[in-house]
């Protein structure tokens, strides 16, 4: 059954509409676990505090109990020098692990008995310290065969012990759920890669099966011009009809993807706007931007009836109003100015565009004018080699060399990656004060 360019768009929507979702399950999957994870590290933190606190306050009261002895058998004050260092450490843990814990309730119970003991402890070691200094030694070593530093010293090697266990237990618990997070991500990350692997395999084979009718519908077209010099005229009508409906089709599609891509610019605003974290709200900001740089391309090609050229004023100045409504609502105090010739270029190559140019002067809203207010100047010309030259600049704090990158990095490799497939120019120059972001491209196809 021959296919029909209907067929062609809807068919090839409902693809990419599922290798969205499954992207999107993706990208939730990972937005997830990374909070999941920094939850686990938080508790990691927390128990590792705990532990090392349990320990060493374990360590010193047995340290100062092991002065203790020395000083009451020998009274050779040679052994209480790492007496008092040792209590010092002992009650410093000891409120560490007060501060750890405080919040949990379970542990107030036995945080309270604990303190209880280390108190009880340290004065009876002080007590026949104290003792054994006055030259009472019958009275201090009476004390100390009462066996009460003992009972208090297993009681609290009791509670220490289980603080240390719980710790442990939370800790290999944390490393089982990230591994089984790990797992899980693997798995979704393999099935949603399948599944746009085959919805891309999908689009490729409606697109090769389509041009391949259209490729012969054609060479019939050819049949019969040799044949029939008449049915060569109904013929050329033919395909004049079909071309202007190829054009609509475009149109129709070129309209879709613009209302496809303005809800994902919305979805992804909702996003944002759910989120609590900045540098994801930041991220899903930059991506929303980029979006919407793509979907204006679009609604430029269905509103203007040229399938493939853009007017590069046109679009660019409603890419940049956009832009500065945006970056204002969000704080930045900056103000945009343009200037801009009415150059014209390919579909894809304003895509690219776009895209650069809406990095450029989102990093200059947000990093050039860090203490208040300035204003961003762009502007797009043609240069008399056949090339075209845009420029985004600013007065504000400027960028060294040696400095590193702001943000994540990922709005440079973009730029980059926009810049190569254009087999455009970028340069950074450095103004005094600010920075000149320069790229240069060619006007003409490939």
């Amino acid at each position: 059954m021959p296919m029909t360019g209907r067929f062609v768009v809807r068919s090839t929507i409902g693809l990419l509409a599922v290798g969205f979702l499954a992207l999107l399950l993706i990208v939730g999957m990972t937005i997830w676990l990374g909070e999941r994870a920094q939850v686990y590290f938080n508790e990691a933190i927390e128990a590792r505090n705990t532990r090392g606190a349990a320990v060493e306050l374990r360590d010193a009261i047995r340290t100062a109990e092991s002065s203790q002895r020395g000083y009451l058998f020998t009274g050779n004050e040679i052994y209480l020098a790492p007496y008092d260092s040792a209590k010092t450490l002992a009650l410093r843990q000891l409120s560490a692990l007060n501060r750890t814990l405080g919040s949990r309730k379970e542990a107030e119970v036995m945080l309270q008995r604990l303190t209880s003991l280390i108190s009880e402890k340290v004065n009876e070691m002080d007590q026949t310290i104290a003792l054994k200094s006055d030259r009472r030694e019958a009275d201090a070593l009476a004390l100390f065969r009462t066996n009460r530093g003992k009972a208090l010293m297993d009681e609290a090697n009791i509670f220490l012990s289980g603080f240390i266990q719980a710790a442990d237990e939370r800790l290999t618990t944390g490393v089982d759920e990230q591994r089984a997070n790990a797992s899980m991500l693997r798995w979704v990350s393999i099935v949603g890669a399948l599944v746009i692997f085959l919805v891309i395999g999908g689009v490729v084979v409606t697109v090769l099966r389509y041009t391949r009718e259209i490729a012969q519908a054609r060479d019939e077209v050819r049949d019969l011009n040799a044949s029939l010099e008449q049915r060569v005229k109904h013929r050329t009508a033919d395909l004049a009809r079909a071309r202007d409906r190829a054009e609509v089709l475009l149109s129709e599609v070129n309209h879709r993807v613009a209302n496809s891509l303005a809800l994902l610019v919305s979805l992804v605003r909702l996003q944002s706007n759910a989120v609590t974290d900045q540098a994801a709200k930041d991220a899903l900001d930059e991506t929303q931007a980029r979006i919407y740089a793509i979907s204006l391309v679009h609604k430029r090609l269905y509103s203007s009836g040229e399938v493939g050229v853009v007017t590069l004023d046109e679009y660019l100045a409603g890419l940049l109003e956009h832009l500065e409504t945006s970056m204002r609502a969000d704080g930045h105090g900056a103000s945009l100015r343009h200037d801009l010739e009415p150059l014209r270029l390919s579909t894809d190559a304003s895509v690219n565009l776009g895209v650069v140019g809406t990095e450029w002067v989102t990093n200059a809203f947000k990093y050039a004018y860090p203490d208040g207010a300035g204003e961003v100047r762009v502007r797009l010309k043609g240069l008399p080699d056949g090339r075209g030259e845009l420029v985004v600049e600013d007065n504000g704090v400027g960028r060294r060399d040696d400095e590193p990158i702001k943000g994540t990095g990922l709005g440079t490799r973009i730029v980059n990656a926009m810049a190569g497939t254009m087999s455009a120019k970028i340069e950074y120059l450095t103004r005094h004060p600010g920075t000149t972001a320069r790229l240069t491209f060619s006007l003409q196809p490939d």
